[in-house]
């Protein structure tokens, strides 16, 4: 789902008004979240890349999640159909998982045992 169309205007994303602002501005939460995943997710890659089956495993994990993620969110879509808050709860199902996925990315592939400083800093 894309709000792309939405962002000819001009909203002030710090106050929202309508529902078509409050959605626009999930739509960019959302896709934000969805970059900073993404950049953790290849550097999560990178960091294993001397480890091909490692590699291969968290490749088939991540498309699972991805597919969790998207059944899951159009679950909560499909309840709430009836009313206009269904895009937010949509939008806000992906934001929640993209920054949980992302956090489990973080706290497994980029982080050691040891007091050895993280490959990126901790997600927020």
């Amino acid at each position: 789902m894309a709000f792309s169309c939405l962002a000819e205007q001009e909203v002030d994303c710090s106050n929202p008004v309508t529902s078509l602002d409050f959605n626009y501005c999930m739509g960019l939460e959302a896709e934000q979240a969805n970059q900073q995943l993404e950049h953790y997710w290849q550097k999560s890659l990178e960091r294993n890349s001397f480890d091909p089956t490692l590699v291969e495993e968290m490749k088939v994990a991540h498309e699972k999640w991805d597919a969790y993620r998207q059944s899951h969110c159009d679950s909560i879509y499909t309840m709430w159909r009836e009313g206009t808050i269904r895009n937010a709860k949509w939008l806000n199902c992906r934001i929640q998982l993209t920054k949980q996925r992302t956090h489990i990315l973080w706290e497994n592939f980029l982080t050691y045992a040891d007091s050895t400083p993280p490959v990126l800093p901790e997600p927020k």
